[in-house]
């Protein structure tokens, strides 16, 4: 598969900040990328954070549209990460193609470089408070989760409203799945079987979530007390990422609003 990479940012951009907090340290996603004989240039940039920098990109032949994720690179503390970049690039992108018969999950367009890919860009937009929902959305949605657990899949991040889209055709699309699980990965048996039943436990109880905030007039009795009840592994889950999101928020926000980091969707 071929490819072509290029993009730095400037001097100003790079002067006084903390780059190795980004993905790709001083560099931005490229400006252009080639997957087999096709040009895709940037439209927009989206988001560089610690773990990986996105964008979104147009293919120059044909019109298509395509998201590009490009994993660390930059080294941390003095110590080299881009084998944590080919990891985590590596890792999600066995989770797109195990899924790929799925409508309800973009395809894979190509890789880029060592620590990227691209997939198709779903038309639609992240589920938000006040969004108007289809009837069917949140049965389809939860029937999708029951398909990936049945293929060892739980998504992990369903508490992530941006990670879960309402596409222009109504539908529920997937996206994102840096930190999902799979249960092949540990052998398929015990421990891992348990954790794949307690991780969509609470996929499913931020699923319901998000649908008791959109659409409570479809909530049964038995998904009020889902919500009502959070699962050991909800609670769990809570107590020990809780303190690290809140530490993390107000030190990025400090950070940023003294200039030290570039503003989220800049290059």
């Amino acid at each position: 598969m071929s490819m072509d990479v290029t993009g730095q940012v400037s001097a100003d951009q790079q002067r006084g900040k903390l780059y190795f907090l980004h993905a790709l340290g001083r560099a931005a996603l490229p400006e252009m990328v080639a997957i087999d004989g096709r040009v895709f240039r940037v439209t927009t940039f989206i988001k560089h954070d610690f773990f990986a920098a996105t964008g979104f990109y147009r293919c120059e032949q044909t019109g298509q549209k395509g998201v590009l994720k490009m994993a660390r690179t930059e080294p941390f503390l003095g110590l080299p990460t881009k084998w944590l970049g080919r990891l985590i690039n590596e890792r999600e992108l066995r989770f797109y193609r195990r899924l790929s018969d799925l409508p309800n999950v973009p395809a894979v367009i190509g890789r880029v470089g060592e620590t990227g890919f691209m997939h198709a860009y779903v038309e639609g937009r992240p589920v938000e408070k006040g969004m108007a929902v289809p009837d069917g959305f949140f049965a389809e949605l939860l029937g999708l989760i029951d398909t990936f657990y049945l293929r060892g899949i739980a998504l992990v991040d369903t508490n992530k409203p941006e990670n879960i889209l309402l596409g222009d055709d109504g539908r529920p699309h997937l996206i994102d799945f840096q930190i999902s699980f799979d249960v092949h990965n540990l052998g398929g048996i015990w421990p891992a079987t348990a954790l794949l039943r307690a991780f969509r436990r609470t996929d499913v109880y931020h699923i319901l979530k998000h649908k008791n905030r959109l659409r409570p007039d479809q909530m049964t009795d038995a998904e009020r007390r889902i919500v009502e009840r959070r699962s050991l592994a909800v609670r769990l889950h809570r107590t020990l990422t809780k303190p690290y999101f809140i530490v993390r928020r107000r030190l990025f926000a400090y950070l940023r609003d003294r200039g030290r980091l570039m503003p989220e969707g800049s290059k």
